[in-house]
């Protein structure tokens, strides 16, 4: 049986089909294309960050023509369609597992966390590569995001749906906790104030 390409590989998925609603509830700004303070719009830096941990990253987007994809697509993202976004995380996580579901594992990110930095993304995949299951980083005693599956939590993973994402899996079994010195993991954009708060 021929393996598929990224059989060996931890591929970062990001999450950047998501409105933005609390942003701007009329819709006319879109929070992932605003710029942060250091200069990058959200989703890039976002992105930016994945694609300098992981050989292969897919991002989910709401459709193919719009800003974020562009974006992305420019920085290298593979992109995964999904029409149905508004029924929650859960969905636009399956949409891009669904591609993606031969990888050994997956780092899932959001694009509305511009301030991750890349080292947390490295030491998630590494972990995996160790041959820890669920892992999640943790600053100051806290978890945060983004959070990484082995390739052994598919077919759960590939049943959510809602906007639960994969907290319920998270809590579910046993996490490989890995302290990080990174703010960033706590820090999403959620309004105009996230925009220039310090990290």
């Amino acid at each position: 049986m021929k393996r598929s390409p990224d059989h060996d590989q931890i591929v970062g998925i990001l999450l950047a089909a998501g409105r933005g609603t609390r942003f701007d509830p009329s819709g006319a700004q879109n929070k992932l294309l605003q710029t942060t303070r250091q200069g990058d719009k959200v989703v890039v830096a976002a992105a930016s960050k994945l694609l300098a941990a992981l050989p292969q990253v897919t991002a989910v987007v709401r459709n193919a023509d719009d800003a974020v994809a562009h974006e992305l697509a420019e920085l290298g993202c593979q992109l995964a369609i999904c029409p149905d976004a508004d029924q929650g995380m859960g969905v636009s996580l399956v949409c891009a597992l669904t591609q993606r579901r031969h990888a050994a594992g997956w780092v899932i990110a959001l694009a509305d966390m511009p301030h991750v930095q890349a080292t947390t993304i490295a030491a998630l995949a590494e972990a995996l590569k160790q041959g820890a299951d669920m892992v999640a980083p943790f600053y100051q005693g806290q978890r945060g995001n983004p959070v990484a599956f082995s390739s052994k939590h598919i077919a759960e993973l590939l049943l959510l749906g809602g906007d639960q994402g994969a907290r319920t899996l998270l809590k579910a079994h046993p996490l490989t906790q890995i302290e990080v010195d990174d703010p960033g993991i706590h820090h999403d954009i959620d309004t105009s104030a996230d925009l220039k708060a310090a990290v």
